[in-house]
C-alpha cells in the first residue's frame, strides 16, 4: 500500500514551520514536544502546546508488548471469566474485563468502513477489488498499529465475517430517527432547532411516540447478543441535555404537547402549586434535568438490557462542557445505567484530570472517549469543518494521539478511546452533513493512503500501553 508523509518530511516541515517543535528523539533529552495549533483553517492565531510522548517520559522505558488475549487483553491478573465482556475496579483502576477475564483497554477507531464517495469507491475498487478484501487488510493494518477495536458507525456487519475480529461496538438511533418522524409534524423545519436540530434544543423523551421507536430501533441488535467480539451499545449521539430543560418545556412547547404536560406536572407537584416559570430556582433545574434525562435513560437501557442481556450499555456519548461533561446531576443518574460513560471530547488538547476525577466521582462508573481527533494542514484538504484541533503535520497529530492518550491512562478511569476517524472527508461528497465534509480527520485518505508518522505515533503509543498503566500506578 503506497503510504503519504513520511516521517523524514514532516520532520523536515515541522522544523521550517514551527522551529520549536521539540526533537529530543535523537538528543534522548527529556524535553516535550512543543506543538502549535488553532482551532480551524480559518482562525489566524495559533497556540502552543505540550505534548508528551512515550519516548520522552521521564523513568519510563518502553518495553516488549505483553503477551495479548485474543481480544487485545492483557494476560495477567486473570479474574472471572464471563464469556462477555464487563467492567470492573481493580486497586483504585478500572478496566474493562475481556470474555476470557483479562483486563483490557479498548483502542479503537471510529467510522471502520470503506467510504460511499464517488472517489472513495473507485479507490476501493482498484486497491482491494471489494470489500471484503478490504476489510481483512485494513482489520490487520489497525492491529498492525495497536489498536484491537473499533468506535461507532463501522461497518460490523461486515466485520464479523472477517478473519481478524476486531472488538466492536454498535451504535442505536431510537432519539435521532424519533426527531426525523417528529420533524414530519412541522412541515419539515422547526421554528427554532439547535445545532443538533432539535426542536428547542429538547429531546421529546416524554412523546409517547418515542415508545415505540426505542422498540422499533433497538429490538434489532438481538442478532448480536451472542457476539463475545462485541464490547457493547451506544444509543444516540450528542443529545442537547441542557441546564435550562425546565424552562424550555414550560415556555416554548405549548399545553397538550407530551413535554409540556410532563414538565408542568412535575414542577407542579415539587412546588404544590400551579407553578410558573418565575417560580424557577438553579435547584429546580437540576432536579428537572435528572428526571427529565432519566425518563430517557431507563427507555433506551430497558430495551438495550431486554433485546441483549448479555452486553454493555455504553450511553449516549456527552459532548457539551458547559451542559453535560461539567453537571454532577447527568453523571450520577448516567452510573444508574451506562457500565461505561460515553464522551466526545473536543476544544481541550488534554484531558483535565480534575475533570476525569469528577467523572468517576459523580457517576461511580469508568469512562471511554468515543470522539477526538486534531486534522493536519499537511493533507492538502482545507480542514474548516469540524470541531478538533487544526496543526502542521502529520507529525504532529501523532505527537497530539500520544499527549492525550497518556493523560487518560494516569487518569485510572479511563478504559479506552477511539480515535474519529478511519478515512479523510472527501470534500466533494456532499451527501455528508457539513461538519464531515472536507477536514483531515483519518488515519488514511480518501484513497487509502495511510497517514506514516500519525500511525507511527499511535503505535508507539498503543504498544505501551499495559506498560505505561504499570509506570503510572507505581
Amino acid at each position: 500500500m503506497k503510504t503519504i508523509f513520511s516521517i523524514a518530511p514532516a520532520i523536515l516541515l515541522a522544523s521550517l514551520l514551527m522551529p520549536n517543535v521539540s526533537r529530543a528523539q535523537d538528543s534522548k533529552q527529556e524535553t516535550f514536544h512543543q506543538v502549535k495549533a488553532r482551532q480551524n483553517a480559518d482562525s489566524k492565531e495559533w497556540a502552543t502546546y505540550t505534548a508528551k510522548t512515550v519516548d520522552l517520559l521521564p523513568g519510563f522505558k518502553p518495553k516488549k508488548e505483553p503477551a495479548l488475549s485474543q481480544y487485545g487483553g492483557w494476560k495477567v491478573n486473570k479474574s472471572k471469566a464471563t464469556g462477555f465482556f464487563r467492567v470492573e475496579k481493580r486497586d483504585n483502576r478500572w478496566w474493562i474485563i475481556d470474555p476470557d477475564g483479562y483486563p483490557f483497554i479498548h483502542k479503537g477507531v471510529a467510522v471502520f468502513r470503506a467510504g460511499n464517495s464517488d472517489l472513495q469507491l473507485a479507490e476501493l475498487k482498484t486497491k482491494y477489488g471489494d470489500n471484503a478484501n478490504w476489510v481483512e487488510k485494513e482489520s490487520q493494518m489497525l492491529r498492525d498499529h495497536g489498536f484491537n477495536g473499533t468506535g461507532a458507525w463501522s461497518d460490523v456487519d461486515l466485520m464479523r465475517e472477517s478473519k481478524k475480529r476486531l472488538v466492536y461496538t454498535v451504535i442505536v438511533n431510537p432519539m435521532s430517527s424519533y426527531r426525523g418522524e417528529h420533524l414530519k409534524k412541522f412541515g419539515g423545519k422547526y421554528e427554532m432547532a439547535g445545532w443538533q436540530g432539535y426542536r428547542f434544543d429538547l429531546a421529546m423523551v416524554f412523546d409517547p411516540e418515542f415508545d415505540t421507536y426505542v422498540e422499533k430501533l433497538i429490538s434489532p441488535i438481538a442478532k448480536y447478543a451472542n457476539d463475545k467480539f462485541l464490547l457493547g451499545y451506544f444509543t444516540d449521539n450528542e443529545i442537547p441535555w441542557k441546564n435550562d430543560a425546565l424552562d424550555r418545556h414550560l415556555k416554548y412547547l405549548k399545553p397538550g404537547e407530551a413535554g409540556y404536560d410532563a414538565a408542568k406536572a412535575w414542577f407542579d407537584k415539587r412546588k404544590g402549586k400551579d407553578a410558573t416559570l418565575e417560580d424557577i430556582t438553579a435547584e429546580d433545574r437540576k432536579a428537572f434535568m435528572s428526571f427529565y434525562f432519566e425518563t430517557y435513560l431507563k427507555k433506551v437501557n430497558d430495551a438495550v438490557r431486554k433485546y441483549d442481556p448479555n452486553h454493555m450499555f455504553l450511553g449516549c456519548r456527552f459532548n457539551q462542557w458547559p451542559e453535560e461533561l461539567s453537571s454532577p446531576e447527568i453523571f450520577k443518574v448516567a452510573g444508574k445505567y451506562m457500565d461505561i460513560i460515553s464522551i466526545n471530547h473536543y476544544r481541550k488538547w488534554e484531558p483535565d484530570q480534575q475533570i476525569m476525577k469528577n467523572w468517576e466521582a459523580w457517576s461511580g462508573r469508568p469512562f471511554i472517549i468515543t470522539e477526538w481527533y486534531t486534522k493536519g494542514e499537511d493533507s492538502g484538504l482545507p480542514n474548516r469543518t469540524g470541531a478538533g484541533w487544526n496543526v502542521a503535520t502529520q507529525m504532529d497529530r501523532g505527537y497530539f494521539y500520544q499527549n492525550f492518550t497518556i493523560e487518560l491512562l494516569k487518569s485510572r478511569n479511563c478504559v479506552g478511546w477511539h480515535w474519529f476517524t478511519y478515512q479523510d472527508n472527501d470534500p466533494l461528497n456532499l451527501k455528508t452533513d457539513p461538519s464531515n465534509r472536507d477536514s483531515n480527520k483519518g488515519i488514511v485518505s480518501s484513497k487509502f493512503e495511510p497517514y506514516k508518522p500519525l500511525l507511527d505515533n499511535m503505535k508507539a503509543l498503543n504498544s505501551q500501553v499495559y506498560p505505561l498503566i504499570q509506570f503510572f500506578d507505581k
